[in-house]
């Protein structure tokens, strides 16, 4: 049995972690099956995932073949039940799109010369330049259905709560993800027809274009901010029409008791910046629907600040917007050496898998599969189609040469990395699987419809300015040096859905100028009640079309000037005074001059221009920075201290680039999560809620990430504190890895007598001191 409750995933009543790797068994020769399935599970990976190419099991003559009965690579039962006899859950993601480099995302051809009906238009009726489709076009949808009937019926006799491994089943993949790329909308006549329908009873009848193909495809500049802003909202509610079409169809076939995945895509060029485009597209499909679990997609190569930022707002934005319950999980989760070419033009850090796998269990990220786990292969098409190689991959003969496991089985250059991290994390999964993070009480501000940006004409102005502010301004704000401040100050926070749900505390949030007037008005309301705001960006004016909007700024008692931008010649800089100061005279790349009826300037241009203000309103407060300044934790610390939250978790380390973070489970266990991600030895004193922890300095060492006790329950007794971690739990004895500084030091309660080599104990009632050599294994015996 499998339940997603309390933002857990029980399996048998059990909190587990899912630990999974993707190995694609049309990539790999049978009699290699078991070797991949091997040295996944000798990484300490307890699941397998893998896609079911549509493409793969069609053959030429519209059969399909799931069986092996043309080829031995497609017997997909054989496959999973191989899984299964070794112990490890299987993860089925049957499309009908795939992506995964094959051709058509894995669609077979014909779908697009027998039904040219699907194939989408975009703006001006230009063809669309991905394999993307109408996903519910009825000849599509009819293919769909045909394709399921074939596939699940083997996946739902190996359900687990038949007696089965599969635990999971995804609906889909990346779904909206190629229109947005290409920024090219599914325009057929069929889309067409149903948005104009759904604009009709959606505005009332009170429409502001003409309802036409023409009108939508090649908008007038009148017309174009709503319509851009329908577009955006009927598109999400018709891919949550998609979705349930696909689970009715899934249904049918008996897929049932197992939880639906839909996979969020968003990462772009190695930036994890625009991911929560996804989240946009996808919110309907799956926020709060019994049954359902959204999953990250993402690839961002090396853990950077900007990498260590960007996943914080991942994983922070994905929580946000779950319904009751809903944990987060990654669908696809960057692993290997990036060296996806296979021509040596890459080469990842191989603990960058370890420090971004233990940052997301940090969050609260309950599933993780590692893709791709293991290379392979691309088979031939059964039938040439003359495109330069004739395979079902355009990525060529081998795939997945980044992978930790390569196309021939060997193991690469970040296989020993990925397991030792997998390791740890199975180790440490009976408190991983329960725990949440602690937050402070201070939210970052999500707004959906900043992320609203996947559709612009070219051609409008209008368009093309909202969307170009909203991009410029949301999420971590300019430069990222919101979030990045603020985690590097040891602020540990989540986010708020700005457009859904009522804030509390302090609201972080970069902005631009086009902010709905609900939201506005939201973030009015939360100040008057007490609220606090730290607004990062430009004063908003507008709203989501482009009309005047000044609810926030009225009530604030500002107003802003145009953006001045820094030029070759003109080198715009900020000076503090009041609260703000000490802090240097600091070059900006923009500013907005602020007009204030009331409150302090706290910051200014050499010049006198007012781009920082403190302003009360009503039983509130807020704090307004115009200007794109570079992280400063010191500054956003004074500001946010000024709203009234301070850093639960105080930390000062020696290098910019020490992260850390808690998470406790409901009965008040509790870890620290420390992670230094630079590559240096990195000093960091540390102290919770105004008490030091551990004895002094922990040394960090370059490129390092550990799982920290902070009150642990083990066999051996309860865990206070250990500045080393877990390497063994037995029932009688504890072991633990290199200290973060030259001795480990553990501090146990409730235990018998402590035995270590050549170890000092000091107790004081039921708690016993331990400081020891590097290594050390502890032995309890019985109290």
């Amino acid at each position: 049995m499998i339940q997603i409750q309390d933002q857990q995933i029980l399996i048998d009543g059990q909190p587990r972690v899912v630990m999974a790797g993707e190995v694609h068994y049309f990539r790999v020769a049978r009699d290699e099956w078991e070797q991949r399935i091997l040295l996944l599970k000798e990484a300490g990976c307890n699941a397998v995932a893998s896609y079911l190419p549509w493409l793969w099991h069609e053959l030429p003559d519209g059969t399909i073949d799931v069986t092996g009965a043309t080829r031995a690579e497609r017997d997909v039962a054989a496959f999973i039940d191989l899984c299964a006899q070794h112990d490890l859950w299987f993860i089925a993601r049957p499309g009908p799109f795939i992506m995964a480099e094959l051709k058509n995302e894995g669609l077979p051809y014909r779908l697009y010369t027998e039904h040219p009906e699907i194939v989408p238009s975009g703006w001006d009726g230009k063809a669309a330049p991905s394999r993307t489709v109408d996903y519910l076009a009825p000849a599509y949808l009819a293919e769909c259905e045909r394709w399921f009937a074939a596939i699940l019926p083997i996946v739902a006799a190996r359900t687990q709560p038949r007696g089965g491994n599969v635990i999971a089943v995804q609906l889909d993949n990346e779904i909206g993800m190629l229109a947005w790329v290409t920024n090219s909308p599914d325009l057929t006549d069929h889309l067409v027809a149903d948005f104009c329908a759904w604009v009709q009873e959606a505005r009332a009848g009170e429409v502001p274009y003409p309802l036409t193909a023409e009108a939508v495809r090649s908008p007038q500049e009148q017309w174009a901010g709503a319509l851009r802003q329908d577009l955006v909202v009927f598109m999400r509610d018709r891919f949550r029409r998609y979705v349930e079409a696909l689970r009715a169809m899934a249904e049918a076939q008996d897929v049932v008791d197992v939880p639906f995945l839909i996979n969020i895509h968003g990462t772009e060029g190695g930036s994890g910046e625009p991911f929560p485009i996804g989240i946009s597209q996808l919110v309907e499909t799956y926020a709060g629907v019994p049954g359902v679990l959204s999953g990250s997609d993402h690839y961002m190569g090396d853990m950077t600040l900007n990498t260590t930022t960007d996943l914080y707002v991942i994983n922070a934005f994905m929580a946000a917007v779950h319904g009751p319950g809903q944990p987060t999980t990654s669908l696809e989760f960057e692993a290997g050496s990036g060296d996806y070419g296979g021509g040596v033009d890459n080469q990842y850090d191989p603990t960058t898998v370890d420090l971004k796998t233990r940052r997301s269990l940090a969050q609260g990220n309950r599933m993780i599969n590692y893709y791709l786990f293991a290379g392979g292969i691309n088979p031939p098409l059964e039938e040439k189609v003359g495109d330069g190689n004739d395979r079902i991959s355009f990525t060529g003969e081998r795939h997945g040469t980044a992978a930790p496991v390569g196309p021939e089985g060997q193991k690469g250059m970040t296989y020993a990395a990925t397991a030792r991290t997998v390791q740890a994390v199975r180790l440490h999964e009976r408190w991983l699987s329960r725990m949440e993070e602690d937050h402070d009480d201070v939210q970052l501000g999500l707004v959906l419809d900043s992320y609203a940006t996947e559709y612009h004409h070219p051609d409008s102005t209008v368009m093309t300015e909202v969307v170009e502010d909203l991009a410029r301004h949301r999420g971590a704000g300019p430069r990222r040096a919101l979030v990045r401040s603020m985690l590097l100050g040891g602020y540990r926070f989540g986010a708020v859905h700005l457009q859904r749900d009522e804030p509390s505390g302090v609201v972080a949030l970069a902005s631009g100028r086009h902010l709905s007037p609900e939201v506005q008005q939201g973030l009015v309301d939360h100040l008057t009640r007490g609220g606090g705001l730290l607004l990062l960006g430009r004063v908003p004016d507008r709203d989501l079309e482009g009309r005047p909007c000044t609810v926030l700024a009225d009530a604030l008692g500002v107003s802003g000037a145009e953006l001045r931008w820094a030029t070759d010649h003109y080198y715009p800089s900020a000076v503090a005074n009041g609260w703000a100061a000490p802090w240097p005279e600091t070059r900006v790349g923009w500013f907005q001059a602020l007009e204030h009826e009331r409150g302090d300037a706290v910051l200014h241009d050499v010049d006198g221009a007012v781009i920082g203000l403190d302003v009360e309103v009503g039983a509130g407060r807020a704090v307004l920075i115009t200007a794109e300044l570079p992280s400063d934790v010191a500054l956003f610390g004074r500001a946010l201290r000024r709203l009234g939250v301070g850093p639960g978790l105080e930390l000062a380390s020696e290098v910019p680039g020490l992260f850390a973070t808690t998470s406790s489970t409901a009965d008040g266990e509790r870890m620290l999560h420390v992670t230094n991600i630079t590559g240096h030895h990195n000093g960091v004193r540390l102290s919770l809620d105004g008490e030091p922890l551990g004895s002094g300095e922990l040394r960090v060492p370059p490129r390092t990430s550990a799982f920290l006790a902070l009150g642990l329950d083990t066999p051996v007794g309860r865990l206070d504190w250990a500045n080393a971690e877990l390497t063994a739990i037995a029932d009688d004895a504890l072991a633990f890895g290199p200290p973060l500084g030259p001795e480990t030091t553990l501090v146990l309660r409730g235990a018998g007598d402590v035995v270590a080599a050549g170890a000092t104990v000091r107790r004081d009632g039921d708690v016993q001191t331990v400081t020891a050599p590097a290594g050390v294994r502890v032995r309890v015996t019985p109290a």
